[in-house]
């Protein structure tokens, strides 16, 4: 089943969202709303306010009040991508030109911190305090998690530790925050709500392994980017700390660097395929996607709930 399928009960409000996305990046400058609507024509899978609505599902559900937590937090996913594909010197995302190659960095760094500055202005509309600490306290380390990718850029010597405090802060804690907002401000109880957060951080964890595991087995058509683009950004994800225990791919990995060329990639890419790294890598994202559907199976019983056991599933697990 195709992931929007699973969710389609929510397409009138997920049409709501579309919408208050475009109106909310809608700014003055035309050069500012050409770059902003550049990359949100680009797609995505909009899995945070999905995550959102369907925990707000838990509780008193009102699209009007949801919107706003939903909307808030895809625009910050959205701002950081724009400063991610800044820091990585990215041509592509989702099969289209980048804002930073579509203009230039600083049309990109400011187009990433107007997109930012609007979801804080969204989150306004939510009087409790409660939403406003949680949020920002994610923000805090999503940007920790940025700097750490920075610093761990071509350090093949970083460890499994490493690796998963980072994913940790730039992925999985904004989409337990997803699913912990969404049931704030539903008013859902607090033993519920925090559940919620706990089943999106595993959820985020498997998403992210899942995601670093589809850039090395992913084609270019599919990834919208080059394949093993974050080896040769200087990334270094769990299928490349697994294949590293490998002396001669050892040897191989850690002689990459910004300007090594796209056929030396990709003899990395098959010795990396052939080896067990990618099993591996995808047993620890099975790991992660068993903490959540249990952390999951103590919530009440409803619709949305199988709807997040279903999307869990499929984000962990798929394959294109």
């Amino acid at each position: 089943m195709k992931l929007k399928m699973m969710y389609s009960f929510l397409n009138s409000d997920i049409n709501i969202i579309e919408k208050t996305l475009e109106d909310t990046v809608e700014a003055e400058s035309p050069l500012l709303r050409q770059a902003s609507l550049h990359l949100l024509q680009a797609g995505g899978k909009r899995i945070r306010p999905v995550f959102v609505l369907l925990s707000g599902k838990f509780g008193d559900y009102d699209i009007h009040g949801m919107k706003n937590v939903a909307v808030a937090l895809e625009l910050i996913h959205m701002a950081s991508l724009v400063h991610d594909d800044v820091i990585d010197d990215a041509e592509l995302r989702r099969g289209q030109p980048t804002i930073k190659a579509k203009w230039d960095n600083r049309i990109a760094m400011y187009t990433g911190d107007y997109i930012f500055a609007r979801s804080l202005e969204l989150m306004t509309n939510i009087k409790n305090p409660l939403a406003h600490q949680i949020l920002s306290e994610t923000i805090v380390q999503l940007c920790v998690g940025e700097i750490e990718q920075i610093k761990f850029k071509y350090d093949y010597n970083q460890t499994l530790r490493d690796y998963l405090l980072r994913i940790k802060r730039k992925t999985a804690l904004l989409i337990a925050a997803s699913c912990q907002l969404g049931a704030v401000a539903a008013n859902v109880d607090e033993e519920i709500h925090k559940k919620l957060y706990q089943f999106g951080y595993y959820v985020g964890m498997s998403f992210q392994i899942t995601d670093d595991v589809l850039d090395f087995t992913g084609t270019e058509e599919q990834l919208g980017k080059p394949a093993g683009g974050d080896l040769l950004q200087g990334n270094i994800t769990l299928p490349v700390l697994f294949a590293m225990e490998d002396n001669s791919l050892r040897k191989k990995i850690t002689a990459v660097h910004e300007h090594t060329s796209s056929a030396e990639i990709e003899e990395i890419i098959r010795a990396i395929k052939n080896s067990d790294a990618i099993e591996r890598s995808l047993s620890i994202s099975d790991r992660y996607l068993h903490k959540a559907i249990d952390v999951l199976n103590q919530l009440p019983n409803n619709r949305a709930k199988k709807t997040l056991r279903d999307i869990a599933v499929y984000i962990g697990k798929r394959k294109f």
